[in-house]
């Protein structure tokens, strides 16, 4: 992914004992029956943006972005720290990693919306980032994936893949999700299998692989892994996959689902292999239900999804749908 494009793509898409991110791959996946609820959004609730990533244009303006949480009563704060600059990034990752702490552990907030994007979320956490032990909403994508599997990884629900930006239809979903209201399911393709549990991994790509092998990827066994990328062409897409097959991550899955993945035409030669083809490819002998083109990632709509929540993938009718 190119860092700046992502960033426009994003843009335009989209207290207590303390615990380290630390701790292995099956922390997450033994925390299942122990989670923590988590209370959904209401009136007077209190939101906070954070860029953990690529400098933002100063002058962005989030007046739609701060009517929108008005209308559902929400309070959202937009510190000036969003719009600061340090080389390639919004603040030092130290400085980004205050920010971020410091809105985990404020009592009065109930969430964060990651904005912004291109890259530096992994620095944040390499940083040394600590997650109080609580559930907390944070709302994100593209490079704020890092952060949504480090707070799944670490056993804490509330990370939701999905834009505050982005089409009414879209907004709407995030609010239904972060409500705690029901949902519809999301349509796509369905191409192997039946259907599969499992608890939701939603994450972009190229930002999931690069960290495997960290204290910071979750365990993915019986999960339902959904996927996303954009400026990628399928060659890369083939070579990443394939990665995750070779370590075996792949094994123990319950179902995989993939969502839009986007490139340039002239990142394709003669004799290559379609985008469609390399997911079906490297993704359909697991033995596990695949559906494609769900409506979410890069582009719009980008419907927001939940890390953690229990869904049921149905290749035969193509549906992802939240359980209640």
């Amino acid at each position: 992914m190119r860092r700046r494009s992502l960033l426009a793509l994003a843009l335009s898409a989209g207290s207590g004992v303390v615990a380290s991110v630390a701790g292995g791959q099956a922390k997450a996946a033994s925390g299942f029956r122990s989670l923590r609820p988590l209370a959904p959004l209401r009136p007077g609730s209190r939101l906070r943006a954070i860029n953990p990533g690529t400098w933002m244009d100063p002058d962005t303006d989030f007046t739609p972005l701060m009517q929108r949480c008005a209308a559902q009563g929400w309070s959202l704060e937009i510190p000036e720290s969003v719009r600061g600059q340090w080389q390639w990034f919004s603040a030092t990752d130290a400085q980004r990693r205050a920010s971020l702490e410091e809105a985990w552990n404020d009592p009065t907030l109930d969430g964060v919306v990651y904005v912004g994007g291109g890259w530096g979320a992994a620095r944040v956490l390499e940083s040394g980032l600590r997650f109080p032990r609580r559930p907390f909403w944070s709302l994100g994508f593209s490079d704020s994936s890092a952060l949504l599997l480090a707070q799944w990884q670490a056993g804490l629900l509330g990370a939701v893949h999905g834009s505050a930006w982005g089409v009414d239809e879209q907004w709407q979903r995030t609010v239904d999700l972060m409500c705690g209201r029901p949902t519809p399911p999301l349509q796509g393709r369905g191409l192997r299998g039946l259907k599969a549990l499992g608890r939701l991994v939603v994450t972009n790509l190229t930002v999931a692989t690069h960290l495997i092998g960290t204290r910071w990827f979750p365990s993915l066994k019986g999960a339902i892994l959904v996927l996303e990328d954009v400026g990628e062409a399928p060659y890369r897409v083939d070579r990443m996959l394939t990665q995750w097959r070779s370590a075996g991550l792949l094994n123990g899955l319950s179902g995989v689902a993939c969502g839009r993945f986007s490139w340039k035409k002239d990142d394709i030669l003669p004799g290559d292999f379609t985008m469609a083809e390399i997911l079906e490819e490297r993704l359909g002998d697991l033995g596990v239900p695949l559906v494609v083109d769900l409506p979410l990632g890069h582009g719009l709509p980008n419907m927001a999804l939940p890390l953690g929540r229990q869904a049921l993938l149905d290749a035969r009718s193509g549906q992802l749908s939240l359980q209640t």
